[in-house]
C-alpha cells in the first residue's frame, strides 16, 4: 500500500543579495541591492514509499533532504507540484494527519530542558488525546527498548546526549504514528548509542509496520536500517532503489587483498589489476568484478598465497563517487 505519493516536487527561495556580494544570506534591507536570486532546493522529484519501508534518503549537505522532509511533514508547501502523505495534503496541518506522523531531527528538541522527560510525555499525551491505557501500554513498551526507566524522572538538560535522544524518540512515537521522518537522529551519538538506536527501530518498524524515511551523513544508519534508498543531488534524485543494487550498478570493480606467505615483488601482482596497495607481504588489487574468479584462481595458482579476501567497495565510497559524477562539490 503506498503511503507517500511524490510528484514532480519543487521547492524554491528567493532571497536578496548583498551589494558587491553573492552571497544569498538574509541582511538588514538598508544594506542590501534590490537584485534578488532564486535558490532551488528541490527541484522535479518524484517517488512513493509503501507502507512499512524503511528508506534511506542521502545526499550532501545543501542537497534538499530537509527541505523534501519539512514538504512531507506539512511544515512548508512546495512552490509546484503534488504531495501526498496517507491520502493527506501536508501542508494543510488537519489533525488526523498530524496523529499519524512524526518527525525526529538529530538537533532539535522537542522535549523542555528544565523539568523531567516524563512532564513533557505527560503533554504529548493531552497532545495527543491518548487514553491513560492507550498512554500506560505505549510507555511500558518503549521504555522497555529504550530503557527509559532512570531517565525519565530526570530534568532534560542533565541528561546525556544518548539519553536526551532517547527520550525524544519516546516522545515521538508515543501516538504510535504509522509514518516516522528522522533527520539526522544518530548525529552526535557514540558508536553503541547509535547502535543501541538502529537496533530499536530495526524492533518498532517490525512491531508496527512503521513507515520510515531517514536521512543521514553516517552510512552505517542507512546501511543496517534500509534495504532501499534515494539518493538525492543540487535538489534532484540522482538514484532511487535497491541499496545491493547501488554497488553493481556504479562500481564495475571488486577489491581482491592478497596475503602471502613469502615477500613478492610488486611486478609479481601489477599484471593481475590495478594495485590499490601494496606491501612485500600483502597486497590490494582492483579488479573488474566478472574477471574476479578467473584472476583470482590465476593467481592462487602462480603467487604464494596464504591468504584471500574478496570485497565490494564500501558504501561510503559508492556514495561519494555518484557524488562526484553529478557534480557536487558538498562534502
Amino acid at each position: 500500500m503506498e503511503v507517500i505519493s511524490v510528484k514532480r516536487l519543487s521547492k524554491y527561495y528567493k532571497s536578496k543579495i548583498l551589494r558587491g556580494s553573492t552571497s544569498r544570506v538574509p541582511f538588514p534591507k538598508s544594506l542590501v541591492s534590490s537584485n534578488k536570486t532564486v535558490v532551488k532546493a528541490v527541484e522535479n522529484i518524484t517517488f512513493s514509499v509503501e507502507e512499512g519501508e524503511m528508506v534511506g534518503f542521502i545526499g550532501p549537505n545543501g542537497a534538499g533532504k530537509t527541505t523534501t522532509l519539512k514538504c512531507l511533514s506539512g511544515l512548508i508547501y512546495p512552490t509546484s507540484g503534488t504531495v501526498s502523505v496517507l491520502g493527506y495534503t501536508p501542508f494543510e496541518r488537519k489533525h488526523d494527519f498530524l496523529r499519524q506522523i512524526s518527525l525526529v531531527a538529530g538537533q532539535k528538541n522537542q522535549l523542555w530542558p528544565d523539568v523531567p522527560a516524563q512532564d513533557s510525555l505527560e503533554l504529548s499525551r493531552e497532545i495527543y488525546g491518548l487514553t491513560p491505557m492507550q498512554y500506560s501500554t505505549a510507555m511500558k513498551e518503549l521504555s522497555e527498548l529504550l530503557d527509559l526507566g532512570e531517565l525519565l524522572p530526570v530534568p532534560v538538560r542533565k541528561l546525556s546526549l544518548g539519553q536526551r535522544m532517547r527520550c525524544e524518540l519516546a516522545a515521538s512515537l508515543l501516538h504510535t504514528p504509522r509514518i516516522l521522518f528522522l533527520d539526522e537522529p544518530t548525529i552526535g551519538l557514540d558508536v553503541t548509542m547509535q547502535k543501541r538506536l538502529r537496533e530499536f527501530l530495526k524492533t518498532f518498524n517490525k512491531t508496527h509496520s512503521t513507515t520510515v524515511i531517514l536521512t543521514s551523513h553516517n552510512m552505517d544508519d542507512v546501511n543496517q536500517l534500509c534495504k532501499r534508498i534515494i539518493i538525492i543531488d543540487t535538489g534532484s534524485i540522482v538514484y532511487d532503489g535497491d541499496l545491493d543494487a547501488i554497488v553493481r550498478q556504479y562500481v564495475k570493480s571488486k577489491y581482491v587483498t592478497l596475503r602471502f606467505s613469502k615477500n613478492v615483488e610488486k611486478t609479481d601482482v601489477a599484471e593481475y589489476g590495478m594495485v590499490v596497495d601494496f606491501h612485500e607481504d600483502s597486497a590490494t588489487l582492483s579488479v573488474e568484478r566478472t574477471r574476479v574468479p578467473a584472476i583470482t584462481a590465476e593467481i592462487l595458482k602462480k603467487l604464494p598465497v596464504a591468504d584471500v579476501d574478496i570485497k565490494e567497495m564500501d558504501l561510503d565510497d559508492v556514495i561519494r563517487m555518484i557524488f562526484e559524477k553529478s557534480g557536487s562539490s558538498s562534502s
